[in-house]
């Protein structure tokens, strides 16, 4: 598996993931399965297939978030300067196609929250705007057209 690029933030989110995973679902689930299994014959019971379904799709997250938690790599807004558009920068532009001031954080794949403006460096707002600098005008092709965002502000996301 390839290395995963966090923030501490996200480090810790997926640590909390797992944590409830591993405790309170797979408990809820233990119990479900075992709940079914005492109404009897359970070769014909859908109850107690559906439970142990889910036990298996729980297992699954577990394996793929421990493995994703194994290669990941914490990276620190400490060591990040303001005077590009890059990785873990907050960027506020002027979109000139809507006449509106706009703000979005740049973050890895993973804690992408469109309804909180983060978007992925590698969407392709994320790739137009990153190396820009104050007063550049970042010409992106998008889905719906071509967006004209004209960089007012950079900050690094604490």
């Amino acid at each position: 598996m390839s290395k995963l690029v966090v923030t501490k933030e996200g480090f810790h989110s997926m640590q909390n993931e797992l944590k409830k995973l591993k405790g309170v679902d797979l408990r809820e689930a233990a119990q479900m399965m075992m709940e079914a299994r005492d109404k009897g014959d359970i070769s014909e019971n859908a109850e107690f297939d559906s439970a142990k379904e889910n036990i298996d799709n729980l297992n699954k997250k577990i394996i793929s978030l421990e493995q994703k938690i194994a290669n990941a790599i914490i990276i620190n807004s400490d060591n990040l300067d303001n005077s590009s558009v890059q990785l873990l920068t907050r960027v506020r532009v002027f979109n000139q196609k809507i006449k509106k001031e706009q703000e979005f954080s740049i973050v890895p794949e993973n804690e992408v929250n469109v309804k909180e403006g983060k978007i992925s460096f590698n969407s392709p707002i994320g790739k137009g705007l990153i190396g820009k600098i104050v007063g550049d005008v970042a010409t992106i092709q998008v889905p719906v057209g071509t967006m004209e965002l004209e960089i007012l502000d950079i900050n690094v996301i604490n």
